[in-house]
């Protein structure tokens, strides 16, 4: 139990970690190959390039988490917390509406590719290996506003404030 609550406390941050690390050393390879032999790869760039669409949207689960996506929070200033809640649990709601249409189609794009057999040009690998990074950033976002909508329901029967994440200036 205590390993679960481990993995869901730093599920995104390892993984951020582990692909941006991926994405620095391979692109310092490949610009001081560039530099010094005066050749890159094409593995490279792609590497680089669906590490980046990994970090996007793993990181979109996790600004999920911490509830640090972009808003116009002046309205909530005005609010109570039971008004304040109510409004978390709609954007939570409508949110996960979303994310469960995108979930399917996402799927439905990795299922297209697996058919046809797509390999990516410079790693001659599965392309639905990097396709798969929307449907798992879809997957993590479902999960944590599941998590957020339950939590926001305590604080709604509680009375207590709803938790709005870390301030960046205050």
């Amino acid at each position: 139990m205590k390993t679960l609550r481990t993995i869901d406390r730093n599920a995104e941050r390892w993984l951020l970690l582990t692909f941006y690390v991926m994405l620095v050393i391979t692109m310092a390879i490949e610009v001081l190959r560039r530099e010094i032999f005066s050749y890159s790869s094409i593995w490279g760039e792609e590497i680089v390039r669906y590490s980046f669409i990994y970090l996007a949207w793993i990181g979109a689960a996790a600004a999920v988490k911490e509830r640090a996506h972009i808003r116009i929070d002046v309205v909530m200033h005005y609010l109570g917390p039971r008004a304040k809640a109510l409004l978390y649990i709609f954007g939570d709601i409508v949110m996960f509406l979303v994310a469960l249409v995108a979930l399917y189609w996402s799927l439905e794009t990795v299922h297209v590719s697996l058919n046809f057999g797509s390999v990516t040009a410079g790693l001659r690998i599965s392309q639905a290996w990097f396709l798969m990074a929307v449907p798992v950033g879809f997957t993590l976002i479902v999960w944590r506003l599941i998590q957020s909508f339950l939590r926001d329901v305590k604080s709604l029967r509680d009375g207590t404030d709803v938790y709005e994440g870390d301030k960046l200036f205050d």
